[in-house]
């Protein structure tokens, strides 16, 4: 049975695609149309994204990796159990921030201004390169991009214990946000601040639902609620 975070990261990645505009999406812009031709426009796009998801699939697996040696680990038991359940707390509350119902509680302002200018000087030398050879390096590079959704997603991943199913909720997440930026020039035209600010929400609720998900799982995992197997991290 497909494990429904799967379906939930897409769906974040979805909704949450209309932050990703404002935050990278006149950048790349930008480089694609610098390529005279469409076709040479959807090559950048297809080696920009590639490289956008290779990143959070490699995030994904480390996660998971570090979830997994404190899953197994007998010594860190007790505060495993902690961990988890303090994070799909951290997870639903600010989902819900994010969606605005905490409005003093939102995703977006766990954003970081200094990564992001360090970026900003990569970039500049990304534009001395043709247009089509800086797609794939830009991609990979603002794949790290801080953002608050990528957040939640690191975290939801993490708690699966399992690099590959971690990479998997990962790599669902940005195929998920590939839509929007793909068709950016569209997308930027009829996605207003009005339709971007319910997308946004939608996305926290979806973050939100994907923190309940694993409250309920780890809540059975522990024995307070019943349905749980005894001894399973996932």
């Amino acid at each position: 049975m497909l494990d429904p975070l799967y379906s939930l990261a897409l769906l974040t990645g979805f909704l949450g695609s209309g932050h990703c505009l404002g935050m990278c999406g006149t950048i790349v812009a930008a480089l694609s149309f610098a390529q005279p031709g469409r076709q040479s426009g959807m090559v950048f796009q297809l080696l920009y994204n590639l490289g956008r998801i290779t990143t959070y699939g490699g995030i994904g697996l480390l996660v998971g990796w570090l979830g997994s040696l404190m899953a197994y680990s007998d010594g860190f038991a007790g505060f495993s159990r902690l961990l988890l359940l303090g994070s799909d707390l951290f997870v639903i509350v600010l989902g819900l921030g994010s969606a605005g119902a905490l409005r003093r509680l939102n995703f977006l302002r766990l954003e970081f201004a200094g990564p992001a200018r360090l970026m900003g000087g990569a970039v500049s030398g990304l534009h001395r390169l043709p247009p089509w050879l800086a797609a794939l390096p830009l991609g990979l590079l603002f794949g790290f991009l801080p953002c608050g959704f990528l957040y939640a997603m690191a975290i939801t991943a993490a708690q699966t214990a399992a690099p590959g199913r971690a990479g998997l909720v990962m790599l669902a997440f940005g195929l998920g946000t590939i839509p929007a930026l793909f068709t950016f020039g569209s997308a930027a035209h009829w996605l207003g601040s009005r339709e971007r600010s319910w997308m946004l929400r939608g996305a926290g609720l979806t973050v939100a639902l994907m923190g309940l998900v694993n409250l309920f799982r780890h809540l059975q995992l522990f024995g307070i609620l019943p349905g749980g197997t005894a001894g399973c991290f996932c």
